[in-house]
């Protein structure tokens, strides 16, 4: 028997605690007011979504005459509530029997605890929401399930109208309850993009996919249809104790960003620079070297998809002069150079060991230059683990369009705590 436990608007319901507010009645959006009024709001509390607010609005589509406190997001502080969250669960549980899914989310495979602490399911589960809101003051919807995939489903469909925020399913509620429910990307793992390909299929609900004749669905999903078919089905063979013996085939780092208003393809260039120098230090960090790399580029027009792909380097490297000089002819090559980019992502592929590879080593090597910028980026790498990633900083960011110093202080894009230490607030009022 597992749980999928969800903190309710969680961001929201932190900045709430905060300040000595109930979250749950409490009028609230997490949202920087200095990106303007199309800046989106991370969260906001049950009582918003109770008018009819969308939680990832944008600030100018809350109504005129609704009267709350804005929030600026502090991510650092929801993280510390996360990990305060996950050492309560482990007063009762043990860490091989949770799975932390992500900040505000967790799975935990509760059956030995149930006879271990002589409690039902139910008990079980409402013993540890309580345990959380009564060391937080947060309040957290549970989903029961016979397996991980029912346990989520619960969350996301059946606690959503449950009084008490819990629900639950097994295969036999399941099909009673979730097989005709709509819209069918209610469910885990089901997109906009899968419900698209199944519509044209003429599948609407999971009653449909599980009635559907199995040689069609993998001929227009492949190896993926088996997840669809087992879901249909209420089927998730994975455990909690799969997912921690699992290991990736390859390695990777990536790092991307939207930016704040619409760039030239050349201010573009300068900031994914900033990002591949950011990736190299941390690969030189971790001793490792790239063999390949990817490159994202998005524009802020709909009617453009976005450009970019993968490709090989010639060996694998850690050198920043090598790595950046590869994105910059792939970016020169790929870019709508006259849409203005919103959206840029890169990745570096295929991580080795940088001692079993002769990185940034080859017979045309300019070996004491290589030595050079090696001995320079652990230098910049030990003062930025002292003084922070501002510390030390090349030149071009300090450019207009550059963004590294402004990201440098923020989590997740997002500030890691007001400037002047205090909540940030900004009330609208009527």
């Amino acid at each position: 028997m597992y749980l999928c436990i969800d903190l309710k608007s969680f961001y929201a319901s932190v900045e709430c605690v905060e300040r000595g507010l109930d979250p749950m009645t409490a009028m609230l959006a997490v949202a920087d007011p200095s990106r303007g009024p199309g800046g989106i709001c991370l969260a906001i509390t049950p009582a918003m979504k109770a008018l009819g607010i969308k939680n990832r609005c944008r600030i100018f589509e809350i109504p005129k005459n609704v009267t709350y406190i804005t929030a600026v997001p502090r991510m650092r502080l929801y993280m510390e509530y996360s990990a305060r969250i996950y050492r309560t669960y482990l007063r009762y549980i043990s860490p091989e029997d949770i799975y932390v899914y992500s900040v505000d989310e967790c799975f935990i495979d509760i059956s030995q605890y149930t006879r271990l602490y002589h409690k039902t399911d139910r008990e079980m589960t409402d013993f540890l929401l309580e345990a959380v809101r009564r060391e937080t003051g947060l309040y957290a919807a549970a989903g029961i399930g016979t397996n991980l995939f029912l346990a989520k489903v619960a969350l996301d469909v059946t606690a959503k109208h449950a009084a008490d925020f819990v629900g639950f399913l097994d295969e036999e509620t399941f099909k009673a309850t979730i097989w005709h429910h709509r819209p069918i990307t209610d469910i885990w793992n089901i997109g906009p993009g899968i419900a698209r390909r199944l519509e044209r299929l003429g599948i609407h609900d999971l009653y449909d996919v599980a009635h559907y004749e199995e040689k069609w669905l993998y001929k227009e999903f492949g190896v993926n249809a088996e997840f669809l078919i087992d879901h249909a089905h209420g089927i998730e063979p994975c455990t909690i104790a799969d997912i921690h013996a699992c290991t990736a085939k390859t390695k990777s780092i990536s790092n991307s960003q939207i930016l704040f208003e619409e760039y030239t393809a050349e201010n573009a260039l300068l900031v994914m620079k900033e990002m591949v120098d950011n990736l190299v230090l941390e690969l030189v960090g971790q001793r490792l070297a790239a063999s390949s790399v990817w490159l994202s580029v998005g524009y802020s027009r709909d009617v453009i998809q976005p450009t970019g792909g993968s490709f090989r380097l010639r060996e694998p490297t850690n050198s920043y002069r090598k790595i950046v000089a590869a994105f910059e002819a792939y970016f020169r090559k790929t870019v709508q150079a006259n849409y203005p980019v919103k959206r840029l992502g890169i990745a570096l592929c295929g991580l080795v060991d940088e001692r079993n590879t002769g990185a940034t080593i080859d017979m045309f090597a300019d070996t004491a230059a290589e030595e050079k910028e090696r001995r320079l980026q652990e230098a910049v790498i030990g003062l930025r683990s002292r003084f922070g990633k501002n510390a030390v900083l090349k030149a071009m960011s300090y450019e207009e369009k550059a963004t590294a110093r402004m990201r440098n202080r923020l989590i997740g894009g997002h500030n890691a705590e007001t400037l002047d230490g205090g909540t940030g607030d900004a009330v609208r009022r009527v």
